[in-house]
């Protein structure tokens, strides 16, 4: 089991960028996981958003790609996602999650286990 926890987000304009980051401690290290990123806007449901394997492989949603990057620092235990260009229907709520399968369309599959997430951390886009 690992513990989640998200930082980064903020109020940014339109066209702005933005960092976030996901800290992964507990028993097991982040090398262990397929990690990605969702997001929930108000009102709607979650929605996978990007995602990176062990391997490095990456998966994005549509409408993110070219402007969001994933990364990983599995020596640091920690996920990161660049978030350029902002839009504001890029506003909501951003959650980490680590997950034991493997990639299909922008997500981690679960695996073996139940995943984990984190509490989220919140990104608003003004115009």
């Amino acid at each position: 089991q690992v513990q989640l926890v998200e930082s980064g987000g903020g109020s940014v304009q339109a066209g702005g960028s933005l960092r976030l980051s996901c800290l992964v401690s507990g028993p097991n290290t982040a090398q262990q996981y397929c990690m990605g990123w969702f997001r929930q806007a108000s009102g709607k449901n979650r929605e996978a958003v990007a995602a990176i394997d062990r391997d490095g492989s990456t998966r994005y949603k549509e409408g993110v790609k070219g402007r969001f990057a994933i990364s990983r620092d599995d020596g640091k235990n920690t996920l990161y996602l660049q978030m350029n260009s902002l839009k504001v229907d890029d506003t909501a709520m951003y959650y980490c999650a680590a997950r034991r399968g493997s990639l299909v369309g922008a997500m981690c599959t679960l695996g073996d286990g139940p995943g984990e997430w984190g509490h989220g951390t919140q990104v608003n886009v003004s115009s």
